[in-house]
C-alpha cells in the first residue's frame, strides 16, 4: 500500500511517500480501506516528537481516518499511535463511529477530533453556561470554526473569535461570532476586554500558548475559565501561580482528547452523535479546507504550520 513514513524526527521534510505492506488487524480490530486521512495540528508535533505521547520510529503518522470496513460500512475513526497517512489502517472499534448517510467523509473527519475537541472543551473542561462570553483563539482552524458555532448553539452570550487574517475573521462572523480580534493584537488582554464591550471574559479556549495564554488569563472575569488544549506557537506560557488563581477566582484547565475515552458514559460517542445530528440538521457546518494528494503530506504540514489554512485539511488516498 502507499503510505507516508517517518524514519527521523523533524519538520515537514521528514514526511516521505513510500510503499509498505498492508497492516494486519489483530483480534478485535478493524481493517479500514482509507478514503481520506485527516491532518491535525497534533500531527506536526508527532513528526518532531514533541507531542504529549512520545513517538517511535519508523512510523506512519496520522490519527484520523475515514473509509470503509471489509463489510462495506462507512466509518470515521481515531487511531492510537498513528497509521492514518496510508491507504489502509487498523482501527479500534471503540474509537470508530459509523458515518450517517447524509454526512460526507470530509465532514466526519472534521468532527472526530476537532469537533469532539470543541464539544468536550465547552461541555466538560469549561462547562460553559448560557449567557457567558466565550473567546475562541485560532478561530479559523478546524477546532476554532466548530467551537464558534457550538458556543453560539449552546447559548453563549457573546462569542469572540480571535484570528490572524481578515478572511478568517470574516468567516468567524459568518459562523456566528459576535466580535473578532486580530491574533496579532499587541495587548491581548485589552483587546479581549474591548471586544467584550468593556467586561472581562468568562471562557477562553486556547491552543496557541506563549503570551496569548498569559494575556488571556489576565482577561478572565471572576470565576472565568481558560481551557488550554494545544501550543501552536510552540512557546510555553508562564507558570501559573495558584495564589493568583485564588486571588482572581479563575480556573485554568488542560484538555487532551484521548482522556475523554477514559470517562464513563461514552462521552465521545455522545459528542459524535450530537455533532452528526447538528450537521444533518444544518445547524453545524464543518469548514472543509484544502484536500491534498497523499503524496503531498509534506505540503499539508507546511501550510498548516504557517497558519495560512482555514478549516479541516485532508489527504486524499486515491490521488
Amino acid at each position: 500500500m502507499r503510505a507516508i513514513q517517518i524514519t527521523e524526527f523533524g519538520g515537514p521534510e521528514v514526511l516521505i511517500p513510500t510503499e509498505l505492506p498492508d497492516p494486519e488487524p489483530g483480534p478485535g480490530r478493524l481493517l479500514v480501506n482509507v478514503t481520506r486521512s485527516g491532518v491535525n495540528f497534533a500531527d506536526t508535533h508527532q513528526a518532531e516528537n514533541s507531542y504529549l505521547a512520545p513517538s517511535t520510529l519508523p512510523m506512519v503518522p496520522g490519527a484520523e481516518i475515514a473509509g470503509r470496513t471489509a463489510d462495506g460500512r462507512r466509518v470515521v475513526g481515531l487511531l492510537n499511535g498513528g497509521g492514518g497517512y496510508a491507504e489502509k489502517a487498523v482501527a479500534d472499534p471503540n474509537t470508530t463511529y459509523e458515518i450517517p448517510e447524509d454526512v460526507s467523509d470530509e465532514a466526519a473527519l472534521a468532527l472526530i477530533v476537532q469537533g469532539a475537541t470543541a464539544w468536550v472543551l465547552l461541555r466538560k473542561s469549561v462547562r460553559m453556561e448560557p449567557g457567558e462570553s466565550v473567546v475562541v483563539h485560532a478561530a479559523g482552524g478546524g477546532v476554532g470554526t466548530l467551537a464558534v458555532q457550538l458556543a453560539a448553539h449552546l447559548g453563549a452570550g457573546r462569542v469572540i473569535a480571535v484570528a490572524g487574517s481578515e478572511d478568517k475573521r470574516a468567516l468567524a462572523l459568518e459562523l456566528g461570532a459576535d466580535a473578532v480580534v486580530d491574533s496579532a493584537a499587541s495587548d491581548m488582554t485589552a483587546a479581549l476586554i474591548e471586544a467584550n464591550e468593556g467586561r472581562r471574559v468568562d471562557v477562553v479556549l486556547d491552543m496557541v500558548g506563549g503570551r496569548v495564554t498569559d494575556e488571556s488569563v489576565r482577561a478572565l472575569a471572576p470565576f472565568g475559565r481558560l481551557a488550554f488544549y494545544g501550543m501552536a506557537s510552540r512557546e510555553a506560557p508562564k507558570p501559573i501561580q495558584p495564589s493568583n488563581l485564588m486571588r482572581f477566582s479563575t480556573t485554568v484547565a488542560g484538555m487532551w482528547l484521548p482522556h475523554a475515552w477514559m470517562l464513563p458514559g461514552d462521552v465521545v460517542g455522545t459528542a459524535m452523535r450530537e455533532l452528526f445530528a447538528l450537521v444533518i440538521e444544518g445547524k453545524l457546518r464543518p469548514i472543509q479546507g484544502q484536500s491534498y494528494p497523499l503524496s503531498e503530506a509534506r505540503r499539508a504540514h507546511e501550510d498548516l504550520r504557517s497558519r495560512a489554512t482555514i478549516g479541516k485539511l485532508t489527504l486524499d488516498t486515491s490521488a
